[in-house]
């Protein structure tokens, strides 16, 4: 007769561990921050700038009480240095800038933008970075689809920033927040309101479903239609510069793979040779072929403006070339510095529309080099991130994961829009470098270290799904 033992081989079935509450509240506040980084000028566009400046202040505060609270491990001796570095020059700027109370404003942007990375990178693990990055860039979409859908439809015309329908047309369409071009053929400008801006976040969801599809993350073929609707507004945002990034990211993307596959020591080096030259050469081939270029993409050769901005820019900059004369970025228009000196279209423009410039305006050689440093030491890590097999014992044969592609691929997607816009110095672009270059260094190996892996035991993630 069978025997019931009371002392079993194997453990008690149990039900199966489940993500914590506070962690999901907890995740869910890292991808509003997202949201906020990534729409950008749409909360002003859509709420005022003192409603949209109430809202970062306080975003800021919470998360930093929420850091406070939570206590997530952080090798603090392992923080993205220059980067640090870079902030606090841009505060002590405020000492001989030109134009303070312009500084002070933008300082706290910089500052809280900076804390936020930070704060992310530090209470997420890996898998779930770029699932909440994954979660922010849908709703940036889809909210971009439906406003110009809402205004085609509804509308029937272009519109106002804080939703005012216009009553004559205005002088020249830069003033709209949409155009009403979604169904004739035109640019599309999301809820940004600037096909500019929306056509590197298009790129950036791209890249981050394509990530979490190869991942094989869950709902693979809702990946697939997210895919396709930020291509078509990718497509539709028309930006030559998101064009021209886009190229960038099949380049680095194939040149990673090819890396990946190297099994001999020196093998990689022909591949650097290649990329060397596939780069180099299209940069030249480009820049020297830039009329023809953008003449195709409906651009002027020089580009649409920008190169009369730059030697403004350059002008004025030279005079202080050291230390320059004052970090704000963006430029406040309303500041007598500022307001009249360069126009476009009738307006006054916000930024040098080159990332370098900028800096070297606001904070001289000195800000350059630490610029140069911060990007320097991100994309040295992130490729390293990316080309090389896990390993920290002897075992040599893990597999690579679609995830660690994501730093190196944003790095090339901001360095050619850095070329012309000053985007990637602010908001989602500053946020990502940031945090990405701050969890390189803190958690080098996906669902590996110390710091990854309490996370998970904390939080109760499963650190075996690609999730």
């Amino acid at each position: 007769m069978a025997v019931h033992s009371k002392h079993p081989a194997s453990a008690p079935p149990a039900a199966p561990a489940r993500e914590k509450t506070g962690h999901l509240l907890l995740r869910g506040w890292c991808i509003f921050v997202l949201f906020m980084a990534l729409s950008g000028t749409a909360w002003i566009n859509a709420f005022g700038e003192i409603p949209t400046a109430v809202i970062t202040i306080a975003g800021g505060l919470l998360s930093i009480g929420l850091w406070l609270a939570v206590r997530p491990p952080v090798q603090w001796r392992r923080l993205p240095w220059f980067a640090i570095s870079y902030v606090v020059w841009a505060t002590a700027s405020i000492i001989w800038s030109a134009w303070r109370e312009a500084s002070a404003l933008t300082l706290l942007l910089l500052v809280i933008t900076t804390l936020q990375g930070l704060f992310i990178g530090s209470v997420l693990t890996w898998r779930e970075i770029v699932r909440a990055l994954a979660s922010a860039l849908k709703w940036v979409i889809a909210l971009s689809l439906a406003f110009e859908l809402w205004v085609s439809v509804f509308i029937g015309g272009p519109i106002l920033p804080g939703f005012i329908i216009p009553s004559e047309p205005a002088d020249d369409p830069i003033v709209y927040w949409s155009r009403d071009n979604l169904f004739d053929g035109g640019r599309l400008q999301g809820i940004m309101g600037n096909a500019n801006l929306l056509g590197p976040v298009a790129l950036l969801a791209i890249i981050v479903f394509a990530i979490r599809f190869a991942a094989r993350a869950p709902r693979r073929s809702l990946l697939i239609g997210w895919i396709v609707v930020s291509g078509f507004l990718f497509f539709r945002a028309s930006s030559a510069t998101a064009y021209v990034a886009a190229v960038a990211v099949v380049v680095v993307l194939v040149t990673v793979l090819l890396m990946r596959r190297a099994k001999r020591p020196g093998e990689r080096t022909r591949y650097y040779i290649a990329y060397a030259v596939v780069g180099i050469g299209g940069l030249l081939a480009f820049w020297f072929l830039r009329g023809p270029v953008f003449e195709a993409l409906g651009r002027s050769a020089d580009l649409t403006g920008r190169e009369r901005i730059w030697e403004d820019v350059l002008a004025r900059a030279n005079e202080h070339p050291w230390i320059g004369w004052g970090f704000s970025t963006p430029w406040i228009t309303t500041d007598p510095a500022f307001d009249g000196w360069i126009t476009d279209h009738g307006q006054t423009v916000m930024q040098a529309h080159n990332m370098w410039i900028d800096v070297y305006l606001q904070l001289g050689v000195i800000g350059v080099f630490l610029m140069v440093m911060t990007y320097l030491a991100y994309i040295w890590r992130s490729w390293f991130f990316a080309v090389d097999r896990p390993r920290w014992d002897l075992r040599a044969d893990r597999p690579y994961s679609p995830l660690t592609l994501l730093p190196t691929l944003l790095g090339a997607v901001l360095l050619v829009q850095g070329l012309a816009e000053s985007s990637p110095l602010l908001l989602w672009g500053w946020m990502l470098v940031v945090l990405l270059a701050f969890k390189i260094k803190q958690s080098p190996h996906v669902g590996e270290g110390a710091a990854e892996m309490r996370i998970a035991i904390e939080r109760g993630e499963l650190t075996t799904q690609a999730s």
